[in-house]
């Protein structure tokens, strides 16, 4: 993926809505996916943001972005991954998440740990705001919550000691698992943005939850991630702008 980036041909760009693209490298790297993915589970079905397959599994189902972070790819800026969660039924049992830029593998198993590049990863330790660096994703099509959106925004802006948004929410979400980021919160997504980097905060001793703090999370369009220390904390503040 990243050596097709340096013949990357911009002429085949597609929009599949407001400012949400996709190229044929998203495409071809989803096939390639389910087709590996169908050898280690043949009976597994695909959730996959391309539609590549809309094969449905009676127990276990892939939830795959092949890249997650397409106009970063468009554009030439290094933040971008490829995302696979693993769902048994109803539960998140595996999560991969691949950083193509960085070269670095984020991955977990329920009950097994999360792990970067072999090596054992957990969240962070910081519980005071102030010390904390946030990550989010501004809303691309659906401002219906903007407003609630840049209140919160405002007050971790006055009281974190930073926000990022790198425009991938696996990597975020990543981070967060690894410690890079204390916290992530957004709205919108899809099954195929979070399910993987779910997982993986999870296995790394984070917490994982919808806005109002339950668990409604893959399927409901509202994640908020964090280490144990913030989370009532940031719990409480999206609780508060969301009413």
């Amino acid at each position: 993926m990243a050596e097709e980036r340096k013949s990357f041909d911009a002429s085949m760009i597609e929009n599949k809505g407001l400012h949400d693209l996709v190229s044929y490298v998203d495409k071809a790297s989803e096939k390639q996916i389910i087709e590996e993915l169908s050898k280690l589970i043949p009976e597994s079905g695909f959730i996959a943001e391309e539609g590549t397959s809309d094969k449905q599994g009676e127990r276990f189902n892939w939830v795959i972005d092949p890249l997650d972070g397409t106009t970063n790819y468009i554009q030439g800026i290094p933040v971008y991954a490829v995302s696979i969660g693993l769902l048994d039924e109803d539960e998140l049992v595996l999560g991969v998440v691949y950083e193509v830029g960085r070269d670095e593998c984020f991955y977990a198993w329920k009950d097994g740990g999360a792990f970067l590049n072999g090596e054992p990863i957990h969240v962070s330790e910081r519980g005071d705001i102030q010390e904390a660096l946030l990550a989010t994703g501004f809303p691309y099509n659906n401002f219906s919550k903007m407003g609630s959106y840049m209140e919160f925004l405002q007050w971790t802006m006055k009281h974190a000691r930073g926000v990022r948004r790198l425009g991938s929410a696996a990597t975020d979400l990543a981070y967060v698992a690894c410690g890079r980021f204390d916290a992530f919160w957004e709205y919108d997504l899809k099954p195929w943005d979070v399910a993987a980097g779910v997982v993986i905060v999870k296995e790394a001793g984070g917490v994982v939850t919808d806005y109002k703090g339950g668990n409604d999370f893959l399927f409901g369009k509202e994640i908020v991630a964090s280490n144990v220390l913030l989370d009532e904390i940031v719990q409480s503040k999206i609780k508060e702008f969301s009413e």
